[in-house]
């Protein structure tokens, strides 16, 4: 095979003493290099119980690109962190690089990329682009170069760690009705409903109501108490109105899975006020007693963070949740998957726990080292490596690494508190984690033949209507004693024209009839009610989708799907389609058929 014969040409290049230790293929340095068309073989220097410490073979082979001899690539995104090969040096690993690379280049590519897709298949890799279209993938809105990363922060809760959501907001749920029913709140018979609202919704605080809006602000869909309104009493409410999220007096976003609970309790009962300030305390005590009750287990996800801190990326905690909870947690969470007795502690180079986000991006606050195990604290004003901290600053945070703006990318699961006060306040790189990606990816594959039948029934009713408009216009001319738009249409016999007028109007009125009820039924495999979480209608974005978009440079459904992109990923934004690219589409095809003919 030819992962074989290249293995066993590069084994013959390690020294005696690697081979006796068992020389191991590092999948993380193998990934880059597949993925730069080199083949190549890497061993590892020293191990301990702590971190194994990698370097490729022949260092003046391969070299780094630091941060002070770094450029901007063609899209302009830093070449910080790319892997750089002499090409002198290419022969000792037995490959002829101007034989093998001579020939046009797209023909090269697609000669190095199959053989280097043999080797990943050999070696039991799987091929990158099986993660790319699935419900596991990564989605970029904003190019962004992962190699030119220095360190990468992370939020917790529903970030690093999901919590089984019945569970989770269930109790929260309970909590909540309990402590309503002891203030005298009729709440008896109500039960806990995650499918009554999802992220991304709005509370109309004035009206009681809550919301869908597109990308613009429009309202789409209302529900008042548990009952889904009409088209006509949104259109009624809601026509002249747009959602303004900075008008926190009247809207209130829900942004994330922590808004179920509280959202399902003020529709059926009462205002968010009376939730946070008596539930999170008692939930979180309940949590810690019992973690695997809640904390849904991802053994991949402390190997994705350990593949990024081995290539050098400094790895934070940021979280809001204070020390004793995260220590907790995050034990139950990473430890059993950490490798040689590994904790994780291990992984973080900064830890910072009661944050205080969204003010921790905004401006400056205290900052306390937690020095033991119980949790005492003393005031410090500078982050050292392996600390654990309590309040701060990311300023503080900046200038302990001597790390700055888009050398951070920070991943949290609040559009608001972790992405876009980030990306506003200091220009870091973004990235939200949003678990419902997944069904809804998999409710937009299952709903394709459906969305297929609607569209072709639209674009019916639009050929369709077109005519209709044209005949109208002809009879309207001829009534108002104006000539039509042809001489033929002109001396057209009344009946006839307006038989023709019938026939079309009976046909649209018909298509809508089919229509309506299959653009109401449009994502419910989603939600029955709300329809997909990232639209809002047949066409068009929800509001939720707008702000993924410009506040995140990309967006997942969690943390370990960085295991199957490696930390050297190069994430590319697709191309955005503009209203008039279906209509140059369209010329293009009809001028190809002209050639044709």
């Amino acid at each position: 095979m030819y992962a074989t014969e290249v293995l066993s040409k590069f084994s013959a290049t390690l020294p005696m003493a690697a081979s006796i230790r068992s020389p191991v293929v590092n999948l993380v340095v193998i990934r880059q290099a597949t993925c730069q068309n080199i083949h190549t073989i890497c061993r590892c220097n020293s191990v301990d119980a702590k971190s194994v410490s990698v370097s490729v073979e022949g260092d003046d082979v391969f070299s780094v690109t630091s941060s002070s001899k770094s450029d901007f690539d063609y899209l302009g995104e830093s070449t910080k962190g790319d892997l750089n090969l002499k090409l002198e040096h290419l022969q000792a690993f037995g490959i002829d690089g101007h034989e093998t690379l001579e020939g046009p280049i797209e023909e090269v590519a697609r000669v190095e990329a199959k053989e280097a897709e043999d080797l990943l298949t050999d070696l039991g890799i799987p091929s990158p682009s099986s993660s790319r279209h699935s419900p596991r993938g990564i989605f970029c809105s904003r190019t962004l170069n992962l190699r030119s990363i220095s360190a990468i922060g992370y939020d917790m809760d529903y970030t690093l760690m999901h919590y089984n959501v019945m569970a989770w907001e269930g109790r929260a749920y309970d909590y909540c009705m309990e402590n309503l029913k002891n203030m005298g709140y009729p709440v008896d018979g109500l039960a806990f409903d995650p499918d009554l609202v999802i992220r991304g919704l709005v509370i109309d605080k004035q009206r009681g109501n809550l919301v869908k809006a597109d990308r613009f602000g429009y309202v789409k869909r209302a529900m008042h108490g548990t009952k889904m309104l009409s088209t006509r009493a949104v259109s009624e409410m809601y026509g002249r109105e747009l959602v303004d999220l900075r008008k926190e007096s009247q809207w209130e976003f829900l942004n994330t899975l922590f808004s179920v609970s509280e959202a399902v309790a003020y529709m059926q009962a009462v205002g968010r006020a009376l939730f946070r300030a008596h539930v999170e305390g008692q939930l979180k005590s309940e949590i810690m007693s019992k973690p695997e009750l809640f904390v849904e287990p991802d053994p991949d996800l402390p190997l994705a963070l350990l593949d990024q801190k081995e290539a050098g990326k400094k790895l934070l905690l940021i979280t809001n949740s204070d020390y004793h909870y995260t220590d907790k947690m995050m034990q139950h969470s990473f430890n059993r998957f950490l490798p040689n007795d590994m904790g994780w502690r291990d992984l973080f180079d900064i830890v910072i726990v009661s944050a205080r986000k969204p003010e921790f991006f905004q401006m400056s606050h205290p900052m306390y080292e937690v020095v033991t195990g119980e949790g005492l604290m003393r005031p410090c004003f500078k982050a050292r490596t392996g600390g654990v901290y309590s309040g701060g600053s990311a300023q503080m945070v900046e200038n302990s690494l001597n790390f700055h703006g888009d050398e951070i990318l920070y991943v949290g699961d609040h559009i608001y508190t972790d992405v876009s006060q980030s990306k506003v306040h200091l220009r870091w790189r973004t990235a939200l984690i949003c678990r419902e990606l997944e069904e809804e990816y998999s409710a937009l594959i299952g709903s394709q033949n459906h969305r297929a039948s609607l569209i072709e029934l639209i674009n019916q009713k639009e050929v369709v209507g077109d005519l209709f408009n044209q005949l109208r216009l002809a009879l309207q001319r001829r009534t108002k004693g104006r000539p039509a738009q042809t001489l033929a249409a002109t001396s057209m016999v009344d009946q006839e024209l307006t038989e023709s007028i019938k026939k079309l109007l009976i046909v649209m009125q018909r298509l809508d009839q089919k229509i309506a009820p299959m653009l109401e039924a449009d994502g419910e495999l989603f939600n029955k009610r709300w329809g997909f979480l990232s639209r809002a209608g047949l066409w068009d974005k929800s509001h939720l989708m707008r702000q993924i978009e410009k506040y995140a440079d990309i967006y997942t459904s969690r943390v370990s799907n960085f295991l199957h992109y490696t930390p050297f990923m190069y994430f590319r934004s697709q191309e955005q389609t503009l209203a008039h690219d279906s209509y140059s589409q369209h010329n293009s095809q009809l001028n190809g058929n002209i050639v044709d003919n």
